[in-house]
């Protein structure tokens, strides 16, 4: 007869429930949306008198699932920045217990997203990079970086990203990673491509000045003195790729009854500098001619007039009238914001006396401008004519009375914007014995930061010198950056 006690105690089932422990995110390293968490539990006390041959936790939401031997298990395949709870379940050879009670909630966190790249933009040994940044992975990001090909050159920051120590006239693209606490995404695309170069200037300065005038010739006395030309300084904008032209002007020609010429302009851009005015003859003869100092003017004693050149305000003076005594006027002196005057004059008009302003331009450019005032020349009879001014060389003075002796050079100096004083001889039909104007000269110079011009025509020698470029022209050209 069967024991019935017995044979109901022998009974195999399922085992009961494990019991939850700690649910740990494991995030180090994980790839995006790849996140992993251990979750360990205690094994049932009964096991259904059958041996447990797995454990199975599986999470909410999603249901990813970790099977193995014994606590702990990990869960992979979790989403970036999603919170999840863990149940356990044991199974034996009769089949699955229940499940556990739900672990606490613990947030999956992985490394971020590759960040969205943007536009690279190339600027002077360098590119800007800009990028939109994508989730987190769980974890504040801390850096992103951004990485040059060729070369792995890399910046750091927010957008945009300067990656600076890229070799010009190489052409480059880049990637963007974002890092947090678990590691470093994958690269983002690549950018476009470009190139670094040295920018050129946006701006330059400039010394615009004319050719004075020459000196007037003698007709039985003394002739006047030329005027100097204009003086123009500051700084104008340039644009790249856009050609300047550089116009060298020349001041007028001296003269008597005939034989004088108007200057011509030196010009940079919309910069002008005024030729300066040409001398007027001696007793009986011509006036003198206007520009950016006036030429001095010639006594005429048929007509008891005397016609002094004026000067262009801004850049230079009036000259002097001649006299009754054969004294003919100086040649106005240059000067920047001098209105000029037109004074009675014996001894002539004096040019500028010299300054500092243009030492620094002059000896970067072995140019004669070490003065702020472009010269005006010297005249008048029977007294040694003004002096000239200090761009350069200074204008010659007029003749002595009577004799006619020759006085200082009657002619301009080239390229430097001085006045010239009367002619040391006195008029001859033929030889027309008058000053001849002296030509201009124009100099920029801007940051040696900035390469050369891509372009340049004309008579221009370049110089680096003090931390600047200068270009000086001496014969009309143009230049383009």
């Amino acid at each position: 007869m069967p024991i019935l006690g017995i044979q109901a105690s022998s009974r195999r089932s399922v085992p009961n429930a494990p019991t939850i422990g700690t649910a740990t995110d494991v995030g180090t390293s994980r790839a995006y949306n790849n996140g992993a968490a251990s979750v360990t539990f205690t094994a049932p006390a009964f096991d259904g008198k059958s041996p447990i041959t797995s454990y199975t936790v599986t999470s909410s939401p999603g249901g990813y699932t970790a099977s193995g031997a014994s606590s702990p298990l990990t869960v992979t395949g979790l989403q970036s920045s999603v919170q999840y709870t863990y149940t356990v379940t044991a199974t034996n050879a009769i089949g699955t217990s229940a499940a556990s009670a739900a672990s606490a909630g613990v947030t999956a966190t992985t490394v971020p997203q590759a960040p969205t790249i943007g536009t690279a933009t190339a600027g002077n040994a360098l590119a800007t990079v800009t990028y939109t940044a994508n989730a987190t992975g769980g974890k504040a990001v801390s850096t992103y970086t951004a990485t040059s090909s060729p070369g792995s050159l890399t910046g750091t920051g927010a957008s945009p990203i300067t990656v600076s120590g890229l070799t010009n006239g190489t052409a480059y693209t880049f990637t963007v990673t974002a890092t947090n606490a678990n590691g470093t995404s994958t690269a983002s695309s690549a950018s476009n491509s470009v190139t670094p170069f040295v920018p050129a200037p946006t701006s330059v300065e400039y010394l615009v000045i004319a050719g004075g005038g020459g000196g007037g010739a003698a007709n039985g006395g003394t002739a006047a003195g030329g005027g100097a030309g204009g003086v123009r300084n500051g700084s104008v904008a340039v644009s790249a790729g856009s050609a300047i032209t550089v116009t060298i002007g020349a001041g007028g020609n001296g003269g008597q009854s005939n034989g004088q010429t108007n200057g011509t302009d030196s010009v940079f851009s919309s910069i002008t500098s005024i030729g300066g005015g040409y001398g007027g003859g001696g007793t009986g003869g011509q006036g003198a001619g206007n520009g950016g100092s006036g030429g001095g003017g010639g006594y005429n004693t048929a007509s008891g007039t005397s016609n002094a050149g004026t000067g262009t305000a801004g850049q230079g003076n009036n000259g002097g009238n001649g006299s009754p005594y054969q004294s003919e006027g100086g040649g106005g002196g240059g000067g920047a914001g001098g209105a000029g005057s037109a004074a009675y004059n014996t001894t002539g008009q004096a040019g500028g006396s010299a300054t500092s302003a243009y030492s620094t331009w002059a000896s970067a450019t072995s140019s004669g401008v070490g003065g702020n005032y472009a010269g005006g020349g010297g005249g008048g009879a029977g007294q040694v004519g003004g002096s000239g001014g200090n761009i350069g060389a200074s204008g010659g003075g007029g003749a002595t009375s009577g004799a006619y002796m020759d006085g200082a050079s009657g002619n301009a100096t080239a390229n430097t914007g001085s006045g010239a004083g009367g002619a040391g001889t006195p008029y001859n039909q033929a030889t027309k014995k008058s000053g001849n104007g002296g030509s201009g000269i124009v100099i920029i110079r801007y940051s040696n930061t900035f390469p050369l011009p891509t372009s340049t025509t004309g008579t221009v020698t370049s110089y680096n010198t003090g931390g600047y470029r200068y270009l000086k022209w001496t014969g009309s050209g143009s230049v383009t950056f």
